[in-house]
């Protein structure tokens, strides 16, 4: 049980790869609290975990409302007293060209993913210093490589992967791991878009070393278990690649 007693919030936990972490991190001792905008979905992930963690509690908000954010940290603490592990996860963008891209598409895809990952951070910091805790965020590939159609996405997801850093270079000195992943993973959506684009999908897994997407749960859970636990106490600053050998940082 590497997590046993961390309180831990996961933002967009109620499905894919945020439900899939959740799983992870309760079948290992954590209390969590999966923060989502849809009622219904986040109540149906809240049934599943409680079977394994009662006391763990579904936060249903809308992440663009960053005057709220901070309410969600009290929130927690409240609940439990303390945080141990703040994982921003939730991040939505839409698909488009360069040259269709307007004001209003990148204000989506900063006001949904990295907004909230920043203030997040900053609500969460006062009770990571009383924990020595850890803050997981989210990378892409698309920022990585810059793929097309994606520049609102890949804009956001790069100026995530740079506060993170900075702030593994501020908080390292209260104990703080600030690390990030970025994941593939077979995911309902991606799953969607695979059986409507099988020659797609396939080409993608040609690419692949290893032939596949990855788990939500075990894949990218446990490795957000091994960065959330004091087996990871001395890594801070990166982006863990969890992508079946995709993208190969130098």
């Amino acid at each position: 049980m590497r997590l046993e007693n961390k309180i831990t919030i996961i933002t967009g936990g109620a499905g894919g790869i945020g439900l899939g972490m959740a799983t992870a991190f309760v079948k290992e001792g954590a209390t969590v609290a999966i923060v989502d905008l849809n009622q219904e979905t986040g109540e149906a992930a809240l049934e599943k975990l409680q079977k394994i963690s009662p006391e763990s509690m579904f936060i249903q908000a809308d992440l663009s409302d960053h005057q709220a954010l901070s309410a969600i940290v009290d929130q927690v603490v409240k609940a439990y007293g303390k945080l141990d592990v703040l994982i921003n996860n939730a991040h939505a963008s839409r698909v488009k060209s360069i040259e269709a891209l307007t004001q209003a598409d990148f204000d989506f895809s900063f006001d949904t993913g990295f907004y909230p990952t920043f203030y997040l951070m900053q609500a969460a910091l006062p009770y990571l210093k009383e924990t020595k805790g850890k803050v997981i965020n989210f990378a892409s590939g698309a920022g990585l490589n810059g793929d097309a159609n994606q520049a609102s996405y890949a804009a956001a997801k790069e100026a995530i992967r740079a506060i993170t850093r900075v702030a593994a270079n501020e908080w390292g000195s209260y104990g703080i791991n600030c690390n990030l992943i970025s994941p593939i993973a077979l995911t309902p959506g991606v799953e969607q878009w695979a059986a409507a684009h099988p020659d797609s999908y396939q080409a993608m897994l040609d690419k692949n070393p290893l032939g596949r997407l990855g788990d939500p749960e075990e894949d990218i859970g446990r490795t957000a278990v091994f960065l959330a636990s004091d087996d990871s106490n001395y890594i801070t600053g990166q982006t863990i690649m969890v992508d079946g050998g995709s993208i190969k940082l130098r």
